[in-house]
């Protein structure tokens, strides 16, 4: 009787299991995630939804950027995850490809502060950039987050199947993107023209797929699935009101096509998620969390639906990927396709990478990065593939050299010195040489200047340069300067109008200790012509020659720059010290006789905040050997860089005003960001200037001279525009600087 009890207890219990079971079904839930650019981010809170509720996704599809945020979730990142993924982002760094400048030689370095746009120039026609990006930040990091999927080629074989949509830029048909390179294929859907570059997949060009297919709900169907969620972070047609510029009627016409397809592709959808996404634009980064916001919002709003698809579904098993460590790579091999101008020691140079070792990835993106900042390749698409002998990944690299080697560059600027100027640049790599560059300023303005360089790049070898540099200003400078204490006690002059004019031709070699570490030795010829028209000792004379002489000189320089600004530094080492032998002058010096100058600065630049930030400098010079050619003696005050001989930037006074052949001085700023790009500067400096301080022991006592300055500025396209009050204890006066674009 036992035995038959149990028997039917046995089938009661089989029965109900089997009735619960068929409340279930197995339903097949697809994904659909439009493009949107940063409202795509409200993509992130429909998921952080969608995962809390418990619903599993069995097929993704997306486009742009809905493609970049499928797609890692298809490899196994949860809402949650992405959000704090995304949080960390810096979005304004990552688009623009704006790269460190620590990852830039000291060519490089000066080339991207100096100049406000850059153009090709090819067969004497100039020609726009493809695009304002590379989009190379971006692909590092898609190919970093993806890394734990990079040998999975098949994308219906990853943890989430997924595929997305492009268009070929040839053809303007759709291109669907399900095998392949994940990373590779993310980029190619997200390349919005004229943002980012083109992406090559079997060799097709291929660009956003949201110009032809913003939604791919259609081919998402064709998976197979039964249900479908979409999520559309689209613009609608915008009304009369909204419609104020050329650019807004633009991106109505624009706009046309995708509307009316989604009036379409909203009745195919089964819960339809639209996030109010109207207050923000395409480039809205900055509001990432609020657009996530919307996304949790909208989300919600569709919860009885997602909930009763919770309970049709069947808990499947999720494959489950081990995540790697992000903190660092062990690279294998290497192997590098593309490369015919540049040898692959010079790609593995720039990269720092030898393989068969294990690399940071910040190490890693160093290096990448330093490749990029040579300018010399268009593309560096690289992935990652498990290393089948060992524990780590092979490295495979294709590159594309660029095939643009001359460059048409402009700038413009004002300061007090030079007054008002116009930079046009011609720059031409592979002049005579596979690494060589050649650049020619011409400077238009007040004051026409010109500056040549020609040099050859060995890189940690000895390389190979040539300057030439022509500078001319007429200022009321200290007397000091141009008179001996006898001609000056009987003028009784403390300042003289002078005219300047310098030319300066150098012949020097370079090597690098590291990429911003240089040791320069050469030789240098200077024309230096200082008159006056207002001075004159004989009433007969128009204008007053106070030098015209040719002057040789040896020189070498030692330069380490780690700055990572060079107008608004806020990290950072910097040491720029050199040795100048003058032994020879022409005729009109008639006195002269051999000596030489030596100088230093040294700097440090460090953060308390991400806002507020310290510069301490101090700096150094005095000559060795003979004194009376006084034209090349330090001269203090004023404001700016790169000045020419000895003029050395002092607060509080203006050019040329404070004068000696041995000066020290003392440098401390403060630098708060009080909005982005925009600065408030406090800044004092304290000097001793005069002749031989450093054999009377003056340079150890208190300063002679101060100079405080409170400045405002913005940091611009063209440089940084400055205004700055300052003021002087020992003249009682103010003085106003006065600062627009890069310094040139």
């Amino acid at each position: 009787m036992k035995h038959y009890l149990l028997l039917l207890l046995f089938f009661i219990s089989c029965f109900q299991g089997f009735s619960q079971e068929t409340t279930k079904h197995d339903v097949k839930v697809g994904l659909v995630l439009s493009g949107g650019g940063a409202k795509g981010l409200a993509h992130i809170g429909v998921l952080k939804v969608i995962d809390s509720l418990g619903i599993q996704v069995d097929y993704v599809a997306g486009t742009s950027m809905g493609a970049i945020i499928g797609a890692l979730y298809a490899s196994g990142y949860s809402g949650k995850e992405l959000d704090s993924v995304f949080k960390l982002v810096d979005f304004s760094t990552l688009i623009s490809d704006d790269l460190p400048r620590a990852s830039k030689a000291f060519y490089e370095k000066n080339n991207s502060e100096r100049y406000a746009v850059t153009l090709p120039f090819d067969n004497f026609k100039i020609k726009l950039p493809s695009a304002i990006s590379r989009g190379q930040n971006v692909y590092g990091l898609i190919s970093k987050l993806t890394l734990s999927v990079c040998d999975i080629k098949d994308f219906s074989k990853l943890p989430i199947p997924f595929f997305c949509i492009a268009t070929d830029a040839e053809t303007g048909k759709q291109v669907v993107l399900d095998k392949g390179n994940l990373a590779q294929s993310v980029m190619a859907s997200g390349a919005l023209p004229s943002l980012f570059q083109p992406v090559i997949i079997n060799n097709q060009m291929l660009i956003d797929g949201g110009v032809i297919n913003n939604y791919p709900i259609d081919e998402l169907r064709a998976k197979g699935v039964d249900v479908i969620i979409g999520v559309d972070v689209q613009d609608g047609l915008a009304t009369r009101k909204e419609l104020t510029s050329a650019t807004d009627v633009l991106l109505q016409v624009n706009n046309y096509r995708t509307v009316n397809d989604m009036k379409k592709k909203v009745k195919k959808t089964d819960i339809y998620i639209k996030p109010d996404i109207k207050d923000y634009s395409v480039v809205s980064f900055s509001e990432g969390a609020k657009i996530i916001q919307t996304g949790i919002e909208a989300a919600i709003s569709k919860s009885d639906s997602l909930k009763l698809l919770a309970k049709e579904q069947y808990k499947k098993p999720k494959l489950e990927i081990k995540r790697p460590n992000y903190d660092s790579i062990s690279i294998k091999s290497i192997n590098i396709e593309g490369n015919k101008k540049y040898s692959r020691a010079y790609v593995l140079g720039k990269l720092k990478l030898k393989g068969n070792e294990k690399v940071s990835y910040k190490k890693f993106n160093k290096g990448v990065n330093n490749l990029i900042a040579t300018n010399n390749f268009d593309y560096f698409q690289y992935e990652f593939n498990k290393s089948k002998d060992s524990d780590g990944y092979d490295l495979n690299a294709q590159l594309t050299e660029t095939k643009i080697s001359a460059y048409l560059k402009l700038g413009i600027h004002y300061d007090k010195l030079y007054k008002s100027a116009a930079l046009i640049n011609l720059t031409k790599k592979r002049l005579l040489a596979k690494n060589d560059i050649a650049s020619l300023d011409i400077i238009l303005g007040d004051n026409v200047r010109y500056n040549f360089e020609y040099f050859i790049d060995k890189g940690f070898y000895w390389s190979i340069g040539v300057r030439s540099r022509y500078d001319q200003f007429n200022k009321n400078v200290n007397a000091q300067l141009l008179l001996q204490d006898d001609q000056i006690s009987i003028t009784g002059l403390n300042k003289v109008d002078a005219e300047l004019q310098d030319q300066t031709n150098q012949f020097y070699l370079q090597t690098l200790f590291r990429k911003d570490f240089a040791l320069s030795l050469g030789l240098e010829h200077k024309r230096l012509e200082i008159k006056s028209e207002t001075f004159s000792i004989n009433p007969s004379s128009r204008e007053f020659v106070f030098e015209k002489t040719d002057y040789l000189s040896l020189f070498g320089n030692i330069k380490l720059d780690t700055y990572d600004n060079k107008y608004f530094p806020k990290k950072g080492v910097y040491f720029n010290g050199s040795l100048q032998n003058y032994f020879y002058a022409s005729s009109f010096n008639s006195d002269f006789k051999n000596f030489s100058i030596a100088k230093a600065n040294i700097g440090s630049a460090f953060s308390v905040s991400d806002k507020l930030a310290f510069n301490v400098q101090t700096s150094g010079g005095f000559r060795l050997g003979d004194t009376s050619t006084n034209t090349l003696d330090f001269a203090l005050g004023g404001y700016g860089n790169d000045l020419i001989n000895n003029l050395i930037p002092f607060l509080g006074y203006d050019f040329i005003s404070l004068v000696g052949n041995s000066y020290v001085k003392a440098y401390l700023g403060a630098d708060y960001e009080i909005f982005k790009k925009q600065h408030i500067t406090l800044e004092g400096n304290w000097a001793n200037v005069d002749d031989n301080i450093f054999e009377t022991g003056e340079w150890f006592t208190l300063p002679d001279y101060r100079g405080y300055a409170l400045g405002y500025a913005i940091d611009t396209l063209i440089g940084p525009i400055q205004l700055k009050y300052s003021y002087s204890p020992e003249q009682g006066q103010s003085i106003w600087y006065v600062n627009v674009g890069f310094w040139f």
